[in-house]
């Protein structure tokens, strides 16, 4: 059996499979208009008409590559220099010391281990959709799984898996909730109860299922190469940094809206001063940054060009066609079942639409005033998005974080689709249970 293409392989083929879809699916558009006060663009709520126009020629598809990386130029900064200081801590012998207490801190507790890694990450992602983050702490995440006889898949479950579940069922993710309330015209942070209780049962599944299959997935533990070295003063201060950058970024996010570009200065700022801390000098300190920020080259390609696929779709005039194809026909189905088929239609279009933040852009406008048509409660429309939308992340090939993280882990794609695909379907069965219950409860 050959061997299974990589991430970069699989990416450019779905570019390459977008470009021919320009030529095969009808082109159409919806009006859209400004909105003065937000500078949102919003879509006209039953105005789609096909059109005729130029699909993208064999230039333009060639160009949208570097269109794409371009377009992702602030995550992609986010990820060399997060990467750049997370290898250079690691250089510094920081996080081997920093290991070591913590798996003996943990030894024959392993379990728990595993619990408090999942329970981190859902809480990043329930609070700032913590997901691209992730493709720089997986080196050291998976250092730390295998001192404690977890497997590669085990991990990464642990991490970038809770991160999406968290993402998905939270109450108040800024790019995922806030924004389709916005969208939808609904107070920010209403409905939150319903949400707060499935996120608690699909957590709770969640880690039952993580420990399942850890359990019956051990491996051979590998000692830590400094298994006698207590942690120095040095080393305590420098992870006393860390803890301090990652709650200014938190509450940076939070309190101040910041972005990709503000996150990024503040760990430059946290790798040089490790450098510095653990005497490597200038010079070293920048040789070491930059051999950190190579490390991640591929994985911030991987991220542009997912990014590309969006970009063909929309100059190619089908991506409208693609939503109108989705949704429309849910006008004719009960208020449950067509809630339940709008998360499922969620999930088919986070294919050609990788960010769940511009898909709600992109679909609430039309969504809304639907679900008003149907009998479906504004909230619920968005529990079904966020639900799909988000979830779909744990699968979809053309979401470049997630192709990032694989990337790192070296875990082929479709291995990493046949593990993770029963997990994700309980998670959206769990949502479908939601939307039900919203749906009989009049959750408004």
């Amino acid at each position: 059996m050959k061997k299974f293409p990589n991430a970069f392989v699989i990416l450019l083929a779905v570019i390459f499979l977008a470009w021919i879809f320009t030529y095969i699916i009808p082109q159409g558009s919806y009006e859209r208009v400004a909105d003065t006060e937000t500078g949102i663009t919003r879509v006209v709520n039953d105005s789609y008409q096909q059109i005729s126009t130029e699909s993208p020629s064999l230039f333009d598809l060639m160009v949208a590559i570097p269109n794409g990386i371009a377009g992702r130029a602030e995550l992609i900064v986010l990820i060399l220099l997060i990467g750049g200081c997370f290898y250079l801590i690691e250089k510094t012998d920081t996080f081997n010391q920093g290991l070591v207490q913590l798996v003996s801190i943990l030894k024959g507790k392993e379990s728990l281990a595993l619990i408090i890694v999942a329970s981190i990450f859902t809480a990043g992602g329930v609070s700032i959709g913590l997901q691209e983050e992730v493709v720089a702490m997986t080196p050291v995440l998976l250092l730390f799984g295998k001192s404690l006889g977890y497997n590669t898949l085990t991990m990464i479950f642990a991490s970038y898996g809770s991160s999406v579940v968290g993402s998905s069922f939270s109450p108040s993710n800024p790019f995922a909730v806030i924004i389709a309330q916005k969208e939808a015209a609904l107070p920010l942070l209403s409905g939150s109860t319903l949400r707060i209780i499935t996120l608690l049962i699909a957590f709770l599944v969640w880690v039952a299922y993580l420990l399942y299959y850890a359990k019956n997935n051990r491996i051979e533990k590998i000692e830590m190469p400094t298994q006698s070295t207590s942690m120095s003063t040095r080393s305590k201060l420098i992870l006393a940094l860390l803890a301090i950058t990652f709650t200014i970024v938190i509450y940076g996010i939070i309190q101040f809206d910041w972005g990709f570009m503000q996150m990024s200065a503040c760990f430059f700022v946290l790798g040089i001063a490790s450098g510095l801390i653990s005497k490597f000098g200038w010079n070293k300190t920048g040789e070491t940054y930059i051999a950190g920020m190579k490390e991640m080259i591929f994985a911030a390609i991987i991220i542009g060009l997912a990014n590309s696929i969006s970009i063909l779709l929309k100059d190619g005039m089908i991506m409208d066609t693609i939503v109108y194809g989705l949704f429309t026909p849910l006008e004719n189905l009960p208020p449950a079942f067509s809630g339940v088929m709008m998360m499922i239609s969620h999930v088919f279009l986070h294919f050609p639409v990788p960010s769940y933040s511009g898909q709600a852009i992109l679909t609430l406008p039309i969504l809304v005033p639907l679900s008003d048509l149907i009998g479906l409660s504004r909230q619920t429309c968005v529990l079904a998005y966020q639900y799909g939308a988000v979830m779909a992340d744990m699968i979809v090939p053309t979401n470049g974080a997630l192709m990032a993280v694989l990337a790192l882990a070296n875990i082929s794609y479709n291995k990493w689709f046949k593990f993770a695909l029963k997990p994700a379907l309980l998670m959206l069965l769990i949502g479908a249970i939601s939307i039900v219950v919203a749906v009989i409860t009049g959750y408004n």
